[in-house]
């Protein structure tokens, strides 16, 4: 491994440091968007019992905020209810916009690592093919070895580099369509806890 850093060049280092940065990315989103974590089950329905019972104190409300994504969206609600359902809808909309921010965070730095990966080897590459040509030059057109290893050595960055971009690629995208899912859901939970604040729905199905 030590001696393909080294074939591949100065540019090996900004490509080893993005696939740190990815797998690092990639890990911590992993556990963070753990349904379970984003999304808890019959959170609903607990919600609306403890509601309905007046024991959602300013501390439960609290526990309830930080608990999940979903639950912050509706302690945001219920933190208006008295000011009525377009209050609450508001309310609610707010925190389930700072929620989708906060699951994508570091999924931007993702993308641009999976942009920047291939283009940092084709520029290793390109630097490698020019120090080829410059020594053939001064050994002679005719050495077809040094010409074969010379071209060997410099595409080493460019397989460094899509070994790289692909997996953040995958990871980025992957990623993006979890946040969708979840906050549109989000959204769906938090309709669902409106209608049935204002009556519109006294027998939730969860």
């Amino acid at each position: 491994m030590l001696e393909i850093l080294q074939a591949g060049g100065w540019l090996m280092v900004p490509i080893l440091l993005c696939s740190i940065i990815a797998a690092a990315i990639a890990g911590e989103r992993m556990w963070t968007l753990q349904r379970r974590r984003v999304l808890p089950e019959n959170l609903l329905a607990k919600t609306w019992t403890s509601l309905k019972g007046g024991a959602l104190d300013a501390q439960k409300l609290l526990e309830l905020r930080i608990s999940s994504s979903l639950g912050s969206v509706f302690a945001a609600g219920i933190a208006n209810h008295r000011r009525g359902r377009e209050v609450v809808k508001q309310a609610m909309e707010e925190a389930a916009d700072q929620v989708s921010h906060e699951l994508e965070r570091y999924l931007t730095s993702l993308g641009i690592i999976a942009q920047i990966s291939p283009l940092l080897g084709l520029l290793g590459t390109v630097f490698g093919m020019i120090e080829v040509f410059t020594e053939l030059m001064g050994a002679g057109a005719g050495n077809a070895s040094l010409l074969a290893g010379g071209i060997s050595t410099a595409l080493i960055t460019t397989a460094a580099g899509l070994t790289v971009a692909i997996p953040a690629l995958m990871f980025h995208r992957f990623f993006l369509r979890r946040v969708d899912e979840m906050v549109v859901s989000i959204e769906q939970e938090a309709g669902k806890l409106a209608d049935i604040m204002f009556g519109d729905d006294d027998d939730p199905r969860f």
